[in-house]
Parts: structure tokens; sequence; C-alpha cells
């Protein structure tokens, strides 16, 4: 009969463990074994025996280059991360991780030679900040852009993490561009402010219908304005509707006052930054506007050319190109939304306002129709975006006088404590050289009072300067 104890003449067995040879990486299985290394000649110590824990901490850290690609498939209180090397071999097993427990698995189990990929989702940028505390680089990717995970035949959570693992591993996924906090913190404002804007047309509309079921005739002016709170109040209806409307009137009153005061944050940021600033000129921009197209956008060098700026809006033509036939369809609205929600807005006000403008749409119109005329405005508006921010020019049909009058309004509602102490016409005067526009102002026409003088312009100052 056989000893049970080992003979340390004959090498030890090896159970197919990670850890038998310096080519740690040409494992056959990677779960958990009883590993028996044979005891080096230099040690007069008895044979060691390994456990191969859960996580395989030890055998990622002895890799030849520990280089892993680890996807993550996200949900809602937790993730499943799966991990592959280079050759695509699974280096790190599906394992599930509770987000409460996602520091702990980070510290214990990520390097810097890890390099990680999720799909965007509610609280990606929260992620990508943590997991890039740990790893050497964290992608984003689109869900669009990860086909394959929708057309899976059988779909499980280790199945989608693999994928996006080995996606990465062979340089097939393209990251998203992953917005600094400055951005993220403007996005959800411009988001917040959208959220009350629905809310109040919401209460409106049912408020509306009450007035239609009843044939009432409402107040004249605003039906909403506080002053008519007691005519509401006043109506002969049912218990439940009257609680129902009372509750759409505090609604209302509540997402209006929201509003403005996210309006007023929002006006003071356009006061403080220059490339809003800029975006303010532009035919058909307000602040919200101007604002919503920043926050869309962030930083414009991104953008080689206005090209790729209209492609990301998803304002470009669809095209089918087959044989000698090539045809343009509509725009492929594969992209940002609200980019281009706020500038049809925008195409809408400039052509009933700008003359350039109202002529383009008169060109258009008779062979487009009006809905595709305004559309084809919101692209060339979106183009002159992408010249005034990266090239930093002004609009070659800007209007100097009017955007006087814009930059006037928004001076009198920041304030002067958020001028940095300057006077309305000095903020106006200041915001004009910045674009390069109107020198030759002295004043503002401002209605029926006087016109507000305007300090002189510093760019006609240094015009005169002669060269030495």
């Amino acid at each position: 009969m056989g000893s049970s104890k080992l003979d340390r003449n004959k090498p030890a067995p090896v159970f197919n463990c990670p850890f038998e040879s310096a080519k740690l990486g040409e494992a056959k299985s990677l779960s958990p074994h009883l590993c028996v290394i044979q005891q080096s000649q230099k040690r007069n110590v008895p044979d060691l025996v390994w456990r191969v824990s859960q996580n395989y901490q030890e055998y990622t850290s002895m890799n030849e280059n520990g280089k892993r690609y680890i996807g993550l498939d996200v949900h809602k209180h937790y993730l499943i991360a799966l991990g592959v090397n280079e050759n695509l071999e699974v280096v790190m097993p599906a394992r599930r991780v509770e987000l409460s427990n996602l520091e702990s698995w980070m510290r214990k189990t990520l390097t810097k030679q890890d390099e990680v990929v999720l799909e965007m989702t509610t609280n990606t940028w929260q992620l990508y900040d943590e997991l890039s505390e740990y790893a050497g680089s964290v992608t984003v990717v689109h869900p669009p852009h990860v086909a394959l995970i929708t057309r899976a035949q059988v779909m499980t959570d280790k199945i989608a993490a693999s994928i996006l693992a080995r996606l990465l591993a062979k340089g097939l996924l393209v990251g998203v561009w992953v917005p600094p906090q400055e951005v993220r913190e403007l996005r959800g404002l411009v988001a917040q402010r959208q959220k009350m804007t629905r809310l109040a047309t919401q209460a409106k509309n049912r408020l509306h219908a009450v007035i239609q079921r009843h044939h009432l005739k409402p107040p004249e002016g605003n039906p909403f304005a506080k002053k008519n709170n007691s005519w509401w109040e006043s109506l002969s209806l049912g218990r439940l509707e009257k609680m129902n409307l009372q509750s759409d009137l505090e609604t209302l009153q509540f997402s209006e006052k929201q509003e403005s005061q996210l309006q007023e944050e929002m006006t003071g940021i356009a006061a403080e930054n220059e490339d809003i600033g800029r975006l303010l000129h532009i035919a058909g921009f307000g602040v919200i506007t101007a604002v919503t197209v920043y926050a869309a956008i962030g930083d414009i060098r991104r953008f080689e050319e206005a090209k790729k700026l209209v492609g990301y809006a998803g304002m470009g033509a669809r095209v089918h190109d087959s044989g000698l036939t090539t045809r343009t369809g509509k725009i492929t609205k594969a992209g940002r939304r609200d980019l281009r929600v706020a500038l049809v807005e925008a195409a809408h006000v400039a052509a009933n306002s700008h003359p350039y403008w109202k002529a383009e749409l008169a060109r258009l119109q008779p062979r487009l129709g009006y809905n595709k005329a305004i559309v084809a405005i919101a692209r060339k508006l979106l183009v002159t975006v992408w010249h005034v921010l990266a090239r930093k020019v002004a609009d070659r049909f800007a209007e100097p006088e009017k955007i006087s009058k814009k930059m006037l309004h928004i001076a009198y509602e920041v304030g002067k404590a958020n001028r940095a102490g300057k006077s309305a016409a000095q903020f106006v005067r200041e915001r004009m050289d910045i674009l390069g526009l109107g020198s030759e102002l002295t004043s503002i026409p401002w209605g029926a009072k006087k016109p507000i003088p305007l300090p002189p312009s510093k760019l006609k100052k240094e015009s005169a300067v002669p060269n030495k």
C-alpha cells in the first residue's frame, strides 16, 4: 500500500494549478484548486500547499504582464465583472459585486494594468470616477454600439460582461467622451429645468381640460396667474375634481418657481462663461438655448470640423448608396436629442426675427416645406456654432445693436454683484469686445427710455495705435 506521505525524492504531483510554472498564463483552469508546489532546492522545508482564492488575486499578480480587459455589466444594485487577457482567455471568472461593496472589491481586485469597460447607464459617471482611481483606464461605450450584446440568442449577465471584455481586448470598442465635472453639473441643471418645464406643461394641460369639460370662460390674459387663483377656487366642482384641481395648481406654482430659479442660475453661468457668451450673439439664441448647446457639446476641440459636430447632433442626412444610385434622406437623429431640439427652437426664432434667416426660410420652404426648411436652418446654425467656438470668431450675420440689447438684459438680470462690480454698460462693452463687435456703438437703444451710453471700445483704441 502506498504511503499517505509525500515522497520527498519525487516531484510533487501537479493538479492543474496556475502556479505550476513560470508561464502562468498557460493555465488551463482557473477554478479553485488544491495546488501542490515542489519545494525549492534552496529551501529545506516541506512542500508548500496553496489554495487559490476565489478572486484569484495571487494568479493575476503573478501573470506575465498582468494586463486584463475587464467587462462590467452594471445593474441597479450590483454588477457582473469578467476579465480576459489579450488572447481572450478568461483570467478573472465572472463575479457578482454588490455596488455597496464596490470600493472594497476595487481595492482588492483592480490594478493599474487593468483596462475596464462598461456601458453608459444612469450612474455611469459616478462609476467612472470610482473605477479610475484603481484601474489603468476606464472606457465607457454607448449601448447601441455594442450590438452583439442585444443580438445574442442567449443572454446572461456573464455573457454580456464577457462580450464587453473581449471587444475591448481586440480594440473594437470606441469609448464616449467623458465630460468633466463642470459639464456634468451643467447638463444636470439643464435636464432639471426641462423636467420642471414638462411638469408645468402637464399641469396646465390638465387645467385646460377642466375649462373645456365644464365649458368655462377663463379670466382674461394668463388664466394661471396668481391673481386668478380665487377664480379657480370659486368653481363649483365635485369634491374629488376639486382636489385634483388644487393639486394641479400647486404643482404648477411649484414647477414654475423651480424653473425660474434654475433659469436665474443659468443666466449667472452665461454671464461668467466666455464660450456661452459667444453663443448668445448667434441669431435665435437666448440664455437657455446657449447653455443647453454648450452643455451638450462640452469641449469643442473634440470636433475637428463642423461636419463631425453635425453628426454628433444627429442632424446629418441619411445616405443610401447602391450601384450607380445615391439617395439622401431625412436626418439620422442618431445623436444628442437635447442638442437637436435646442437648435430647432433657435431656428424657429431666427427665421422669424433675423433678416438673413428670414430670407433663407423663404428660399428653402418652396422646395422642402416649412418643417424641413427649419431643420436645414438648424443645421446651418450648428455649423455657425462650431465656427464661433472653435475659431473664436463672430457670426458674419450678427447684428451688433440687437446683440448689445441682449447683453444688457443679461446684465440687469444677473445684478451688479454677479458682474464683478462692473456697471451694466461696462459689462455689455466687455462682452461686445470679446466678440469683436460693436466698436462703433456709443449707446444702446432702450425702449422709450433714453439710450444707455456705452464706454469706449478697447478694440477701437487698439486699432488706432499705429504699427511700429
